[in-house]
């Protein structure tokens, strides 16, 4: 099978994993190939994601590595047994892939914390509020890019429809609460659903109001999505140029500790929900 030339971030992933792997082993790449008997430079590929491995592969070389890590070298191979597409795929090659990454992660999540400034998070959005901000684009989107980008937004909200949906936590900024995407009409709308979502079992919704001032990470906006094990979480950016990535124990640690930040500023849920509230009433 030739190496896939778009692996996405949850095969990225993967083959990243078994790099640390076989780097804290201290095992080479042609001791690691010697080992499932093929050439050296499939290594490399299956690393990278771009080539996959079977599950009793990973599992060959876990043990090789000496992980003592049972549940990690578990969950491992269950992602190289996954082969079924998932339905953002069908939009691979009209969308950016980071576009497609932040529905496969969210997809996988066990838990997703999303702390946002400026914009209502994309799980919570509306399709009128959503199409608003696409409206806002500098270039204006093609309208066939447009569309396609309000499926994806408005289908990545299954994750909800589950029977066990992911827990979903989001710290949310007056000022993007306040922000008039579409007009009045269109932001009551917006307010009024967020009020809806919070009152599910799986969802939570906090704000910090201007008054909080100042605090960490202003004018940034990240989702923190939590696997089985933390080894496993990612941290997913909102940047200028697309979504950014990250996993390095470093890096997650860092936006926990950011996310506790966040918290201790944030309104309790009750008195979120009646400040929210008041705001849709000043519409």
């Amino acid at each position: 099978m030739p190496p896939r030339s778009t692996p996405t971030a949850r095969q990225q992933r993967l083959g990243s994993e078994l790099r640390k792997l076989r780097e804290q082993s201290g095992m080479t790449v042609q001791q690691a190939a010697a080992l499932l008997g093929v050439d050296r430079t499939r290594i490399p590929n299956i690393e990278s994601g771009r080539i996959g491995i079977t599950a009793e592969r990973v599992r060959t070389l876990a043990f090789n590595y000496d992980c003592p890590d049972t549940t990690l070298v578990d969950l491992l191979a269950a992602m190289a047994r996954e082969r079924d597409k998932g339905w953002w795929e069908r939009h691979r090659g009209m969308l950016p892939p980071g576009l497609l990454d932040i529905a496969e992660l969210e997809h996988h999540a066990a838990e997703l914390h999303t702390a946002v400034t400026t914009h209502i998070p994309g799980l919570l959005q509306t399709e009128e509020h959503a199409r608003a901000v696409f409206d806002t684009a500098d270039p204006p989107l093609p309208e066939a890019d447009l569309g396609a980008r309000l499926e994806l937004r408005m289908s990545r909200r299954r994750i909800f429809e589950r029977d066990r949906p992911p827990r979903y936590e989001a710290v949310i900024h007056e000022a993007a609460l306040r922000m008039q995407f579409g007009g009045p009409k269109v932001a009551r709308a917006q307010l009024e659903h967020i009020l809806e979502q919070s009152g599910s079992d799986h969802t939570t919704v906090r704000v910090i109001p201007f008054t909080a001032g100042g605090f960490p990470g202003a004018g940034q906006s990240f989702t923190y999505a939590a696997a089985t094990i933390a080894q496993l979480d990612t941290v997913q950016l909102d940047t200028s140029h697309g979504s950014m990535l990250l996993d390095s124990d470093m890096k997650l640690r860092r936006y926990r500790g950011l996310l506790d930040r966040l918290r201790g500023l944030a309104l309790p849920e009750r008195a979120s929900a009646d400040f929210i509230h008041a705001l849709a009433q000043d519409l």
